[in-house]
């Protein structure tokens, strides 16, 4: 009897020391290498859309407090650093309130001057390139019935993404000019008529508050679909968009 007992107990033992080792494991992948996230909002779009969900890599830009879990305030600023480039997709805390975790295009480096004129990002008085290139229209509760047209960007470093253009003449459309301030951002949604971005009241982001830069969709469901509905998937999985680079 008691042998049985002592051969139950190690088992027990050896099932929590592997579930013990995982949690870890899973900790410092968290932490140091990779973390997920996905998409609340249509603000990327048609670059990322709902329903996206993404691994981000914590060591692009080195790592702050806000790269680790509860964001313990053992340091300030940022240990072995790499600069976001201009055209990251990056994950960063809000600035006013750092609980909260954004997701964001970075199209201003330090020292930039930004501005919207007439729809038409300018850096540093110069119109970044903009041209017409198809429609894009929504698989949920973003779609308005209609088309909406696509805009390619090309930022002077070359990178060239989509944008989408909602309403004519909108309140981001035209802007003041914004000063990049030394270690700060200028981050904007490729969604350009529904992003809360740095041109309203995000503001401009501090290097110590990004997490990590997207580097890849692993899953991808629409139709305002949750993923726990397994049922859904053959419907309303994106299988396109899977294991995509994001840029």
């Amino acid at each position: 009897m008691s042998d049985k007992v002592e051969k139950k107990e190690s088992a027990f033992g050896e099932t929590l020391k592997v579930i013990i080792q995982a949690l870890l494991l899973a900790l410092v992948i968290r932490s140091f290498l990779f973390q997920p996230f996905s998409i609340p909002s249509g603000s990327m779009m048609p670059t990322l859309l709902v329903g996206d969900y993404l691994f981000v890599s914590k060591y692009a830009y080195g790592y702050s407090r806000y790269s680790f879990p509860f964001s313990p305030n053992l340091f300030s600023g940022r240990i072995w650093g790499g600069e976001p480039k201009r055209g990251d997709i990056a994950v960063f805390r809000l600035p006013r309130d750092p609980k909260i975790d954004y997701i964001k295009r970075v199209t201003g480096l330090p020292g930039d001057r930004m501005q919207m004129i007439d729809s038409v990002l300018h850096i540093n008085g110069v119109p970044v390139k903009r041209m017409r290139e198809g429609s894009f229209r929504p698989d949920d509760s973003y779609d308005t019935g209609s088309e909406t047209p696509v805009f390619v960007e090309t930022l002077p470093n070359g990178v060239s993404f989509d944008t989408l253009d909602l309403i004519p003449n909108a309140v981001g459309d035209n802007t003041r000019e914004f000063v990049v301030p030394a270690g700060h951002y200028f981050m904007m949604g490729d969604n350009r008529d529904n992003s809360a971005d740095s041109r309203f009241d995000v503001g401009f982001v501090p290097l110590e508050n990004f997490v990590g830069r997207a580097e890849m969709i692993f899953f991808s469901i629409g139709g305002d679909s949750s993923p726990l509905e397994i049922w859904k998937w053959p419907a309303h999985m994106r299988f396109d968009r899977l294991f995509e680079k994001t840029e």
